[in-house]
């Protein structure tokens, strides 16, 4: 079973390295509206110090991963400083709020901690410390594909023990949970997606709630909403994307949409093209 395409089937994941080299001073990362980062140290050791001023050490090759936007500091130790890779990574809109809105603020992977990151590591670091023809693009693309290798690490490792990416790690819940996503516009209900887990209605709707920390439907409704911004933003009319997310008309996803959002979808709609 794909857990992750029906996500990225409607959001493709962007990246852009914008530093490779020796950090030898503190950095400074300022918190960026929909904006995550990765830095890849190679050699070195160094603290991070998060928005609360908390300071953590890194002493072997690691990879960070700030899956939300969230100002921090790097500080190398010594004068010889650390070999990093930097990167701005953005999951895109709908894998964005499904999966890192219970995600730590930083997920620190010992680089020697997953085999199956270490091919395309093994490359992007090969394009980050040379000088070769469309280097550029090369560690942008890299760099997506390491996203898509990071989270099939953290299903496979059960890293994320809470929110949606752990009950897509759950042998049962993901069952579900991917069907959620693939059909929105399904008339789920708790029997079926409990049908679909192979569970009974109780069991699922207990142990759902148990690892994602929300109830089934209120994800699901979480789930078409973004699903609806989505496609708000790419253009489509709102009595058409009423049954793509399982709303009978665009008054009652109107309505759906005001009591999770706070704003009607249209305001909601002129305000972020406001923001961008």
């Amino acid at each position: 079973m794909d857990r992750l395409s029906p996500l990225f089937a409607r959001s493709v994941p962007s990246a852009r390295v914008f530093y490779s080299g020796n950090l030898c001073q503190i950095s400074t990362f300022e918190a960026e509206a929909h904006v995550g980062h990765v830095h890849l140290m190679r050699r070195g050791t160094m603290s991070v110090i998060d928005r609360h001023g908390r300071a953590s050490r890194v002493e072997e090759p690691s990879l960070l991963f700030f899956p939300q936007s969230s100002a921090h500091r790097l500080v190398p130790d010594g004068a010889d400083g650390v070999d990093l890779v930097c990167a701005s990574v953005d999951l895109g809109d709908e894998a964005r709020g499904a999966l890192i809105s219970a995600m730590p603020e930083v997920l620190v992977i010992p680089l020697n901690q997953s085999s199956s990151l270490s091919p395309a590591l093994d490359l992007l670091f090969q394009e980050a410390f040379d000088e070769k023809c469309g280097r550029q693009a090369a560690l942008d693309l890299l760099m997506e594909y390491l996203l898509i290798l990071l989270l099939r690490h953290l299903l496979d490792s059960s890293s994320v023990t809470t929110g949606i990416l752990a009950a897509l790690g759950d042998p049962r819940l993901s069952k579900a949970v991917t069907s959620m996503h693939d059909r929105p516009g399904h008339a789920w209900t708790l029997e079926s997606l409990a049908e679909t887990a192979g569970m009974s209605r109780a069991r699922f709707a207990n142990h759902f709630r148990e690892v994602s920390g929300l109830t089934a439907l209120d994800y699901l409704t979480a789930w078409r909403i973004t699903v609806a911004k989505g496609l708000l933003k790419r253009g489509k009319p709102l009595k058409s994307i009423a049954p793509m997310v399982g709303y009978a008309s665009a008054v009652a996803l109107t309505r759906a949409f005001t009591h999770r959002v706070g704003m009607p979808p249209l305001a909601w709609l002129q305000a972020h093209t406001n923001q961008d």
